[in-house]
C-alpha cells in the first residue's frame, strides 16, 4: 500500500513541484529588458578599457 502511494504520488508531486518552479522562476519583459542593457553597458566598459590597455602597451 505504501509502496503504490510512493510510486503514483511521488512523480505526481515531483512534476507539480518542477512545475510550480518553472512557473515562478521567469522573469518579466522589464526585467530581461534590464538585465539586457546591463550587459551591453558592461561588455561597453570592457571593450574600453582594453583598447586603454593595448593603447598604453599593456595588452597580454
Amino acid at each position: 500500500m505504501e509502496w503504490t502511494l510512493m510510486t503514483i504520488l511521488g512523480p505526481i508531486l515531483l512534476a507539480a513541484v518542477l512545475a510550480w518552479a518553472m512557473l515562478n522562476n521567469r522573469r518579466s519583459r522589464a526585467e530581461k529588458q534590464r538585465t539586457e542593457e546591463a550587459t551591453r553597458i558592461r561588455r561597453e566598459q570592457e571593450d574600453r578599457d582594453q583598447k586603454a590597455r593595448e593603447a598604453e602597451g599593456g595588452a597580454a
